[in-house]
């Protein structure tokens, strides 16, 4: 059996809540080891077997903690059992968002990517979609549910994604408190958001050049002409508005689901209850 070390920790979700920045803040320390790419070992490559992901830990150091994050294990039934039955006792990190804000920024991703339509409000109808990725991702309070079955619940911490907004700074601090590192007095600001849907894009075709193209190309990021080029070419995304009655839809679809997360947690979610308007 290989011998590199297993996570300590795991971010486990939810998607499009915030889990690329708090990797960005745990990825930059040189007391992590946090590969880059997400595993999704216990979700969708479970079948590559443990000596695959141990391999991904290989290059961890002595005295690192060891940690990755796959924002779908959340949502993925068979995640927590999974988890268990290797890592009994690893750390977990959740972070929470508005889940209409969630469905409805999951859904500005994948519109970006070209693998959805324009039809928004299709999408995030229960009766009508055509997948359930975008619903079911919010229901928090059935999938904090399914690991506390498997974990107590002093080894989960639960951010939500308004106190990233609120105080990134403070987020980070309770974080690396939880874990026992010690403060960066030297970090990056954490205010800095990541994965902005905001950002100008290239177009569609050239986003979708194949795998080894990209590569080639990833070593000129940064540089001066090679992104003078692209900002010729890049531009903003105009995303499908979210309708008013979607928007009410949403919130009546999960109005159950946050009672059940908040009685859970012992936190109040009543700002989640009100349809305000949805953010990517």
């Amino acid at each position: 059996m290989d011998s590199s070390p297993l996570p300590q920790l795991i971010v486990i979700g939810a998607i499009k809540a915030a889990t690329t920045w708090i990797a960005q803040q745990l990825r930059t320390r040189p007391d992590v080891c946090m590969p880059g790419p997400e595993p999704h070992y216990f979700s969708r490559e479970f079948h590559r077997g443990e000596i695959w992901y141990r391999s991904l830990f290989a290059d961890a150091r002595p005295g690192q903690l060891v940690a990755e994050k796959s924002a779908d294990y959340l949502a993925c039934p068979e995640t927590p059992a999974r988890i268990a039955a290797l890592l009994p006792s690893v750390q977990l990190i959740a972070q929470l968002r508005n889940p209409v804000e969630r469905a409805y920024s999951d859904y500005c991703m994948l519109f970006r990517r070209g693998q959805v339509d324009g039809d928004v409000d299709r999408h995030l109808d229960g009766a009508r979609a055509p997948e359930r990725r975008f619903l079911e991702g919010g229901l928090y309070g059935r999938h904090i549910r399914r690991f506390l079955d498997y974990f107590p619940a002093e080894q989960m911490k639960v951010i939500l994604h308004d106190e990233i907004r609120r105080d990134p700074a403070a987020v980070t601090a309770d974080v690396l408190r939880m874990l026992g590192l010690p403060p960066d007095e030297h970090a990056a600001p954490t205010e800095q958001r990541v994965n902005d849907g905001a950002s100008a894009l290239l177009p569609l075709a050239l986003r979708r050049l194949p795998a080894p193209v990209k590569r080639l190309a990833a070593p000129l990021r940064g540089n001066r002409l090679f992104e003078g080029a692209r900002s010729l070419v890049a531009r903003p995304i105009d995303y499908p508005p979210l309708s008013e009655d979607t928007r009410k839809r949403l919130a009546d679809f999960y109005r159950d689901d946050i009672d059940q997360l908040a009685r859970t947690l012992g936190r109040d979610l009543g700002a989640w209850t009100d349809p305000a308007p949805a953010v990517r």
